[in-house]
């Protein structure tokens, strides 16, 4: 899938979600953006690089302590 594809994807969802709103004025739109994208990008990732934090720390730009903390908020792994 191509960025421009990825792009096409979040603006049409950010259409329909506000088409769904109805004129009602939207809040926080920033942390809910980003903590829907952010789980399953975790979970693709952590599945792809085998669990090894590590390694998936490194694919997405993060350091493991970033990393791992931002599993353990999505719960994703535990303590």
């Amino acid at each position: 899938m191509s960025k421009k594809n990825i792009d096409e994807c979040v603006r049409t969802s950010l259409e329909v979600y506000f088409r769904d709103l109805d004129g009602t004025e939207p809040h926080g739109m920033h942390d809910m953006l980003v903590r829907a994208v952010e789980k399953p990008l975790l979970e693709v990732v952590m599945a792809q690089a085998d669990n090894n934090q590590s390694k998936a720390a490194q694919w997405l730009g993060l350091n493991r302590n970033t990393l791992r903390k931002k599993l353990l908020e999505h719960a994703l792994i535990t303590q």
